[in-house]
């Protein structure tokens, strides 16, 4: 089980959301960088980067992305606000080692087929969902749109991971969602990310011990800022 710890900019400051409420809004650090250092020197192998100001169209933090994939030697996954296929190539060319894409699976079928298509598996499908409704632009917007159905739209494309968020539990220290994501795991061969809920060691053992392998990777979050989970020992407990 990978552990990914997760870096939210906005305004150039780390922050955490609860349920990705904007007025739920907590700011832990103003610079990222030493954030990022601090992750990789407990251990973390990969990092989680989301420019929540790129999500919600109400800027961006692309030289805080860079700073941050500079300073690092562990790959660098990132989204929030990628649109096209130019701006998902200038976050690789930032130092990026995978992107994120999110809103556009959804708002611009053509243009998400095309950036799998030419990037490959260097592409994640972020797929963030209010029990089986995916939400879009940050969590901002919901949809009609079918979780499950997006899910096995985006294998089909060829996409080879998939990002899933159950939203209801992001920030609120409940644990993953583990049917939830039993079950998207179960509709196609991509592997799965795990997101939204972790706050203890317990929580981690939970979902290493209950879901299927293809869920391979799980991100963390508030439980690292708040000091309930220490990336240390998390790492040590998985092992």
């Amino acid at each position: 089980m990978l552990v990914i710890p997760a870096i939210d900019l906005r305004g150039g400051k780390c922050v955490r959301m609860q349920q990705g409420d904007p007025t739920r809004e907590t700011t832990y650090d103003t610079d990222p960088v030493e954030r990022a250092k601090s992750f990789v020197s407990a251990g973390a192998r990969q990092l989680h980067v989301i420019d929540l100001d790129g999500a919600f169209g109400s800027g961006e933090n692309e030289e805080a992305i860079a700073r941050i994939c500079r300073a690092v030697d562990v790959p660098v996954q990132t989204g929030g606000g990628i649109r096209t296929l130019s701006h998902a190539r200038a976050r690789l060319q930032a130092g990026a080692s995978y992107v994120i894409i999110g809103t556009l699976l959804v708002e611009d079928e053509r243009t998400a087929r095309n950036i799998v298509h030419e990037l490959g598996d260097r592409v994640f499908a972020g797929i963030d969902a209010r029990g089986g409704v995916v939400a879009v632009r940050g969590w901002q917007e919901g949809t009609q749109v079918d979780r499950d159905a997006l899910v096995q739209r985006v294998a089909n494309w060829g996409a080879g991971r998939v990002v899933f968020t159950e939203i209801s539990r992001d920030g609120t220290g409940k644990g993953y969602d583990l049917d939830a994501l039993r079950h998207v795991a179960s509709l196609t061969d991509m592997r799965v990310t795990a997101s939204g809920g972790a706050q203890t060691v317990d929580d981690l053992l939970a979902l290493q011990r209950d879901v299927p392998s293809k869920v391979d990777a799980c991100i963390i979050g508030r439980a690292l800022y708040e000091g309930t989970l220490n990336l240390r020992e998390a790492l040590a407990a998985l092992a």
